[in-house]
């Protein structure tokens, strides 16, 4: 989740739409400097007992973040007189609203620095948490309490989102207490780059959600789907969520999302340190009349677009956002899987044929399908989406390798991708095989299920 730490470049007026446009020129990157960042959730319990875990206290979420700022070098970020976030070398370790920590990683080149970023921050999570008694699940869905027993964390943003989102979606506050998720994000060089990246993510989003579906458990038992992640985010704000139609009409680019952002209501704007709730006005209103005495700027833009919650979503680069958190050889696959899809032209491409012929409905009938299947859901036309999951690989593989970012003796990073199929040659997701397993061998033991899925 985003800091909503300010940006003195961008503390200038917004007046027309023609503004926001040319805010998104503003990160436009030659290929030569297009990087990727990875974002990583993971969801934490006490061990012996499997509670919660509380912000504050000796062994609360509030103490580990300080421990780990002192056991490794990162510079804490407060609110409040309470740490919230930590900060290094490009990367942060952030607070999410229901106690979840978040590592978005610096941006990088290759996979091969990105795996190795995540693996020494699990390395180091591991060390800290150990005294602290935490363990950390690699799922989409904290698997055995209710959003009620969820711990809240004191940052004003989610103050204020907790009041509003709930008058959107019935299930947003488990959104924001109880998922966890893998996103990955990508640079674009100018306005048809966007747009083809930007659209053709959309289109096979449906299919990744698949591959990466792992939260078939909730409430200490099967919740009925594969990923009740994806649902979850269905039923939380359609103003703000979802598969974005627009993204496949003719004149799609950079003013289209601008319109859409200009009609989205607001969480909230920051003065001085202070969060000011805007009560659900749009942002072209805020812009057209001010607010309090306040007029919109740029830098209240850019933090309006870390409030839009779409399947993905475009701000200083493109951000996918459909995957949920699953074991660490599967995380680093999710970078890699988009890089060969997103950054090969000719990968690209045929991303978008292979699901760029849906319809909106179809598109969005699949999504649900996907959610309450998995790799088990039928594609629009009849097709397994498994079928349709192998197909994509491929072309991510494949762009990977003509790509040819070497690392560790290796010519691509084609071999992030070993993980993938393996999964998809046994046909399942990972929450359906969690699911098989629960109700099987495991025989719904807890201790099980966190053996398992621990970092």
């Amino acid at each position: 989740m985003s800091l909503d730490r300010g940006d003195a470049s961008l503390e200038v007026p917004v007046r027309s739409l023609d503004d926001l446009v040319a805010y998104f020129r503003t990160w436009e990157k030659p290929p030569a400097l297009w990087r990727v960042g990875m974002e990583h959730e993971k969801l934490g319990l006490y061990e012996a007992d499997l509670a919660p875990v509380p912000y504050a206290g000796e062994r609360g979420i509030g103490a580990l973040l300080e421990r780990l700022a002192e056991a490794d070098g990162w510079t804490p970020v407060a609110e409040r007189g309470r740490t919230i976030a930590l900060m290094k070398d490009g990367a942060s370790i952030t607070l999410e609203p229901g106690g979840q920590l978040e590592l978005s990683g610096a941006p990088l080149r290759t996979i091969f620095e990105i795996c190795d970023e995540f693996n020494r921050h699990l390395a180091l999570m591991r060390r800290v948490s150990r005294p602290f008694g935490i363990v950390w699940l690699a799922l989409g869905l904290e698997p055995f309490h209710a959003v009620e027993d969820a711990p809240r964390m004191p940052r004003e943003r989610y103050d204020i989102m907790r009041e509003y989102l709930p008058r959107r979606g019935a299930l947003a506050l488990e959104m924001m207490h109880q998922t966890g998720t893998v996103q990955a994000n990508f640079d674009y060089s100018d306005e048809a780059d966007m747009v083809a990246k930007l659209r053709s993510a959309m289109a096979v989003t449906p299919v990744v959600s698949a591959i990466y579906a792992n939260s078939s458990l909730s409430l200490g038992k099967a919740n009925g789907f594969i990923t009740r992640r994806v649902h979850i985010w269905q039923h939380t704000d359609p103003d703000r969520c979802g598969l974005l139609p627009f993204v496949f009409e003719p004149d799609f680019g950079y003013a289209a999302y601008a319109r859409w952002a200009w009609q989205v209501p607001m969480f909230f704007i920051v003065r001085q340190g202070r969060y000011l709730p805007m009560n659900g006005a749009p942002f072209g209103r805020f812009v057209e009349e001010g607010h309090q005495g306040e007029r919109a700027t740029l830098a209240d833009f850019d933090r309006h677009l870390t409030t839009l919650f779409p399947e993905v979503r475009l701000k200083r680069f493109i951000e996918v956002r459909g995957a949920d958190a699953v074991p660490p050889r599967l995380t680093c696959s999710l970078p890699a899987l988009w890089k060969g899809l997103l950054y090969d032209a000719e990968a690209r491409t045929g991303a978008l044929s292979l699901a760029g012929g849906w319809s909106d409905a179809e598109r969005q009938a699949l999504l649900e399908e996907v959610a309450r299947r998995g790799l088990g859901a039928q594609a629009p036309g009849g097709r397994p989406v498994l079928e349709l999951a192998r197909e994509l690989v491929a072309l991510a593989a494949a762009g990977l390798r003509r790509l040819a970012h070497g690392g560790r003796a290796a010519p691509d990073e084609s071999g992030f991708l070993d993980p993938v199929r393996e999964q998809l040659e046994s046909g399942a997701s990972p929450g359906r095989m969690i699911l098989e397993r629960w109700e099987g061998e495991w025989e719904r033991s807890p201790r099980r299920l966190i053996e398992y899925a621990r970092y």
